[in-house]
């Protein structure tokens, strides 16, 4: 086990009622609206129950029909890598992934992410939490050798689409030079998502006018994810693309479950992130959601003081409130993975996601005096993965900052985030922190994990099925019939806008 200093920790008292409060105007409305440790204590032998019917489905083989989907691989898949890696090396699912991420680092500069939903917003998270925002733009002996990373494949936004094409073939005009190729890395678990498959063949084809057809990097640079028996694994074969360059999502493991599978774990060994953390820190937060008791267990605490602020204090929305712009890609993920798994049965609550400090003016007013039907997990960072910055002293003070002279950056986020959790307490609004010590691929591990534990979790105290999605396979069968009927924008040309006719 970890040590503490390095876990990710949750801590709710922001919501619970305080013992033995002297009534007043605030601590009546805190009576209302914030939780009882007493009916927290009351659902801990469901919370174990549920732990244990989650626990169990890992091992179920033949589950009836009324269960289906049933998709639990998660929860022991990141121990299962590194006990197969340390057995096998190479040969092993995560040898292969960390032998497909160099060669394709080693020979492309550039690599485009193809995906839609799980397959590419866990990867987005991941580079938005450990690479630098500007990464793309930093040279490539800044780069240390990893590639520029562009996310396309998840919208049909096709002037989206059109100006990458546009960079690619600004910037790529010499094939023979690694600083000027690219290659493609396509995730669906299906193989049938619209989007990624749509983008997939503009990419083929711009990639064959690009290196011409009988040019091997057409197979050596494009890649695919997907489960083991798709579509698009039969069509990168196809293409002539190797074996070793098509990874397996295990049947077992859900599209927005899978950030500790191929799916997740390839891009980021293409971003040059240190998978093997990654996983020890997802093994790590599992161990203490099977072995810990309730009060040190935050998979346990998250799912059942969440359920109870929506099911029985009637807060609709759950917002995620991250204090540090790299982790907005976090609160996107987890939008999509609370929306998919408890948005079922005219139930679930809203997700949404605020960065701080920059949505204290825009949205700071609303939680203060707004609608009472919300509920706030505030996600924080101790230790900046920078050199705080300093407030410098100024000659002439016209701003009146030199009074703040001897404080930092990191000391006005704290500040910010202290202050708003003490007005919130004052007006009896509820609101709990997700505590992550400092940004790295071990702590990235705990979080992702302990989101997915605790969301199946409270998915089974609401009796719901966590692994379906009824709703979004009618959406993309309709989606498929409209397009069949909707009248072409325009005829294909012979040559798209941008492109290079000396090629």
């Amino acid at each position: 086990m970890q040590l503490p200093d390095e876990s990710v920790q949750y801590h709710p008292s922001g919501l619970f009622l305080p013992a033995h409060e002297e009534w007043n105007t605030a601590a009546e409305m805190r009576s209302r609206h914030f939780l009882s440790p007493a009916r927290f204590k009351e659902l801990q032998q469901r919370l174990m129950a549920c732990r244990s019917q989650v626990v169990a489905e890992r091992e179920q083989q033949n589950p009836p029909p009324e269960a289906l989907p049933l998709e639990p691989g998660f929860i022991n898949l990141p121990q299962d890598l590194l006990d197969a890696f340390r057995r096998k090396g190479d040969a092993s699912d995560l040898g292969r992934v960390i032998s497909l991420a160099s060669r394709l680092r080693d020979e492309a500069d550039r690599l485009v992410l193809l995906g839609a939903g799980g397959s590419y917003l866990a990867a987005q998270a991941l580079f938005g939490a450990l690479k630098s925002a500007y990464h793309n733009e930093l040279p490539p002996e800044t780069r240390l050798g990893i590639p520029r990373i562009y996310f396309e494949g998840y919208s049909a936004d096709n002037d989206s689409l059109q100006e990458l094409l546009d960079l690619l073939q600004i910037t790529c005009v010499d094939p023979d030079s690694r600083e000027e190729r690219w290659g493609c890395v396509t995730i669906s678990k299906t193989g049938t998502t619209l989007e990624p498959s749509i983008a997939l063949r503009v990419f083929r084809r711009e990639g064959n006018e690009y290196y011409g057809l009988r040019s091997p990097w057409l197979t050596r640079l494009f890649a695919a994810v997907t489960s083991p028996a798709s579509r698009l694994r039969e069509q990168h074969k196809a293409f002539g693309v190797p074996e070793e360059s098509l990874l397996s999502i295990p049947d077992n493991v859900g599209g927005r479950f899978s950030v500790f599978s191929p799916a997740g774990l390839l891009p980021a060994a293409l971003m040059g992130l240190d998978v093997r953390a990654l996983l020890l820190g997802a093994a790590a937060m599992t161990r203490r959601f099977l072995e810990e008791p309730v009060e040190r267990n935050p998979v346990l605490q998250f799912a059942g003081i969440n359920y109870l602020m929506y099911e029985e204090l009637g807060k609709k929305v759950r917002v995620l409130s991250v204090w540090s712009r790299k982790l907005a890609g976090v609160g996107l993920w987890y939008e999509h993975l609370v929306s998919e798994t408890l948005g079922k049965q005219g139930r679930g609550p809203i997700p949404q996601t605020l960065v701080h400090t920059r949505d204290l003016y825009t949205r700071g007013q609303q939680l203060q005096e707004g609608d009472r039907e919300v509920l706030v997990n505030h996600l924080t960072v101790a230790q900046p993965t920078g050199v705080p910055i300093p407030i410098a002293m100024a000659d002439q003070n016209e701003d009146d900052l030199n009074q703040y002279a001897r404080k930092a950056v990191p000391d006005v986020m704290r500040a910010s985030y202290e202050a708003t959790c003490a007005n919130a307490y004052a007006v009896a609004r509820p609101s709990a922190t997700i505590r992550v010590p400092a940004l790295s691929e071990h702590t990235m591990g705990q979080l992702l994990q302990m989101l997915m534990l605790a969301t199946v979790v409270e998915a089974r105290l609401m009796g719901l099925n966590p692994y379906s999605r009824p709703g979004l396979e009618l959406t993309r069968r309709s989606v498929l019939e409209a397009l069949k009927t909707t009248t072409a924008t325009s005829e294909p040309s012979a040559q798209r806008p941008g492109s290079n006719p000396d090629r």
